[in-house]
């Protein structure tokens, strides 16, 4: 089974929903409710729990997106629900960690610095999101982050003879870090040419008729 697009249906005509109820966007919600609870843990120093709540964190971000794809259950509102979801969980959950010192600042820096930019260049550009795609880079950027934090967790659940367990976690939050720059710089070109080519259709469409 592939990993990344999996549940697509080749040669098939997906309809792009206009409701928020589907199953994939409740998924999203209960997903992103479940960022609180992480916090509670973790801040408590319960950290086999909070191992566990961000495991299903990362589970279901795949599970809603399969859902979609497999049974026709793509929307309007996922297109960027899910996506700022994500933004948002990850966010949180590195603040989480950096302020209870589970990880350092460089994490929390390289992940909150790229996207401010993105969104200001876009509320610049387009006064509002520039509706853009999620890349595979993206996608996978967003794995290597929901697997590495969980590990680091992991590491104090399991205590101090499992250090091999953090150094690996690392690993996995570096290569996350570089490809969140990767990505950040992908869509910052993206939302580039977008604007260029909503703007010479601007001036196509106000030019007179031969």
């Amino acid at each position: 089974m592939r990993f990344i697009g999996a549940g697509t249906r080749r040669d098939f005509d997906y309809r792009e929903r206009g409701t928020f109820w589907t199953v994939p966007n409740i998924i999203t919600v209960a997903r992103f409710l479940l960022v609180p609870v992480f916090v509670g843990y973790v801040g408590s120093g319960r950290y086999g729990a909070a191992t566990i709540v961000l495991a299903v964190l990362g589970t279901t971000d795949w599970v809603d997106g399969y859902i979609a794809r497999r049974f026709d259950q793509l929307s309007t509102v996922g297109r960027w629900l899910d996506p700022l979801a994500d933004r948002l969980a990850l966010i949180i959950i590195a603040v989480a960690f950096v302020i209870n010192g589970l990880a350092p600042l460089w994490l929390l820096l390289a992940i909150v610095i790229p996207d401010a930019i993105l969104l200001a260049y876009s509320l610049a550009l387009f006064r509002g999101s520039p509706d853009l795609p999620v890349t595979v880079v993206g996608k996978v950027r967003t794995a290597l982050l929901l697997i590495g934090t969980p590990m680091l967790l992991l590491e104090r659940a399991l205590g101090p003879r499992f250090g091999w367990v953090g150094v690996l976690a690392y690993a996995f939050l570096v290569l996350g870090c570089a490809g969140h720059l990767v990505a950040w710089w992908g869509y910052m070109r993206a939302a580039t040419r977008k604007h260029g080519q909503l703007h010479r259709g601007q001036l196509h469409d106000g030019q007179p008729d031969a």
